[in-house]
């Protein structure tokens, strides 16, 4: 066993295996009228089609003339010939440019806006300086990622309170005359009383925050809630877990520790509560993270098993605190020698699932390795690895010391006071850790994944930004000036590039620009550049939705040259 401790301690690095998986966000595909574009005839209406079904009632589109005057003539709809496309009626619309703001709800629950920008022509005129509604949100609110950790933590421990004491502390009560698991059974009872309150509690607060409301407007709340694939997950969620619940508590009532042989009753009511569990931690990646992530049977498999571990481990820590506190101090000793090694070995499984699983996460969905202190979501992560690093020390501490002088207590009975001494303080240490670790993974989840479009920034000329980009580089004896103005995400940017070699413009090349969000997993947005003076290229477009870092890859292909590329990073404010 001191060599499996060591293996904990070596793969306590692979912690970082351990995040919650990558999604991509509604993207904004195409608007009709396009951005920045003068149209001669008014539309009636704004088309805008995302990458993923949207929720028309979670949306907000607003089309503002110069004036800031309301143009829209109703709510936004979804589109009868495709899913994925909202419309807004318009009222008559004239000459002059109008602003189109938009915040809509990924599928994930993760809310997502942005701006932009077109003309009702044919005499336009220059376009004004819009007031933007701010363009950046998160998810990773205080009161929804307390919230979100509350309902976690609390799912996990009554699964993991239950896995203890139907099958790992159970042979106690037959080896130890006067033990009783009692105390144990009453904690997973309060571990699903409240969960069964802070899921609810949650998916509402969330309804509330995505819809703009206020969470004591249930009236208005509730009918919102199975609207979205989001809030459906979380009243099956609640739906499935209640079952677990009553089935959990069946089970127990059923179950006679003091008998070897379980009755047939108790074995189906076990069967039951445990496929009641597995479906219980299932259902949070079919609509969260992991159901959004390609390959999805390999994520939600991650995902599962990631859940299971850690269940197993938060859920056995604490239902073990409690059982040593619970003891009698002339039996505790005796009852402890019985319960720790069997958690110990159940808990070593765990963590090496734990690890296991989250290395397979990791490799599928971090691009670079320098994302994880290169990106929001990165810091949080390693926040996670040192919490659950600090756990896994304790967790080696208590399988090096602990187990042994258990072990040894039968022929040296003064080891046993000690003993169960240093589990308390080390088993309510890493129960601490671990509940930490799930907080940063409430925070993980609500925050957006490297992108991975990061995985190439390596290669880029030059990081710019924020504010004008007036940048010179060279590459493949070309002198090339690139200038971004005003550098504001929402509004039209002017992406201009001068090309010249030797002193001379380089005429007749084809210049495309690809634009990629490096902040969240987007769709790519791509724009050639039409040659403005000799040597000169550039177009004017909104292609910066989001305030955030941004990839700028220039495509150049020289008449008659080989064509090449470069990659600039641009960090774009509201």
């Amino acid at each position: 066993m001191k060599r499996a401790a060591l293996i904990i301690l070596a793969a306590g690095s692979a912690s970082l295996a351990l995040p919650a998986a990558a999604w991509a966000h509604a993207a904004l595909l195409r608007a009709t009228p396009e951005a920045s574009r003068v149209v001669n005839v008014a539309p009636k209406q704004v088309s805008l089609r995302y990458s993923e079904p949207v929720e028309p009632r979670f949306a907000i589109v607003s089309v503002t003339n110069a004036a800031g005057e309301k143009q829209t003539a109703g709510a936004p709809r979804r589109s009868p010939a495709d899913a994925d496309t909202l419309l807004v009626p318009l009222k008559q619309l004239r000459e002059g440019w109008y602003l189109v703001y938009w915040r809509v709800i990924s599928v994930d629950g993760h809310p997502v806006r942005g701006a932009f920008t077109f003309a009702v022509g044919p005499n336009t005129g220059p376009a004004p300086q819009f007031v933007i509604p701010s363009i950046s949100e998160t998810a990773a609110t205080p009161k929804l990622v307390a919230a979100r950790w509350v309902a976690f933590l609390s799912i996990m421990a009554a699964i993991g309170l239950f896995v203890l004491r139907i099958a790992i502390a159970r042979p106690v009560v037959v080896r130890v005359a006067g033990t009783q698991l009692r105390h144990v059974s009453i904690a997973f009872g309060v571990a699903c009383l409240v969960a069964l309150v802070a899921i609810p509690v949650y998916f509402l607060l969330a309804t509330a925050e995505f819809a703009l409301r206020s969470f004591w407007s249930f009236g208005s709340l509730f009918p919102l809630v199975r609207v979205s694939a989001f809030g459906r997950g979380w009243v099956d969620l609640e739906l499935v877990f209640a079952l677990f619940a009553g089935a959990g508590a069946v089970a127990i009532w059923l179950d006679r520790p003091d008998r070897p042989q379980r009755s047939i009753a108790a074995l189906l009511a076990l069967a039951g509560a445990l496929g009641a569990a597995a479906a219980v931690l299932l259902v949070p990646g079919t609509v969260g993270h992991a159901g959004q992530t390609s390959p999805r049977g390999l994520s939600l498999a991650f995902d599962w098993f990631h859940l299971v571990a850690g269940s197993v481990w938060v859920g056995g820590l604490i239902g073990l605190v409690v059982f040593a506190a619970s003891l009698p101090a002339a039996r505790r000793v005796a009852a402890l020698v019985v319960s720790v090694p069997r958690f110990s070995n159940t808990a070593f499984v765990s963590v090496l699932v734990l690890i296991g699983a989250g290395i397979g996460s990791a490799v599928q969905q971090l691009p670079t390795f320098a994302s994880l202190w290169q990106t929001s979501y990165g810091k949080a992560l390693l926040v996670k690895i040192a919490l659950l690093g600090a756990a896994l020390l304790l967790a080696s501490v208590n399988l090096l010391r602990t187990v042994p002088r258990f072990r040894a207590s039968a022929q040296r009975p003064e080891l046993g006071a000690s003993a169960a001494g240093l589990l308390r303080r080390l088993a309510a240490g890493e129960s601490l850790l671990v509940s930490g670790a799930v907080l940063a993974a409430a925070v993980l989840s609500s925050l957006p994944p490297p992108s991975k479009a990061l995985a190439s920034i390596g290669g880029a000329k030059a990081h710019v930004g924020p504010g004008t980009v007036n940048k010179v580089v060279k590459e493949n004896g070309y002198r090339l000036a690139f200038r971004v103005a005003p550098n504001r995400a929402a509004v039209p940017n002017s992406f201009q590039v001068a090309i010249s070699r030797g002193g001379k413009p380089v005429r007749n090349a084809d210049v495309t620009v690809d634009f990629a969000m490096l902040d969240m997993e987007m769709g790519q947005q791509a724009y050639h550049l039409s040659e403005t003076a000799p040597g000169t290229y550039g177009h004017a477009a909104p292609a910066l939705v989001m305030v955030g870092h941004w990839g700028l890859s220039f495509q150049i292909a020289p008449p008659g040259q080989k064509p090449f590329t470069v990659l600039l990073v641009d960090k774009a404010t509201g």
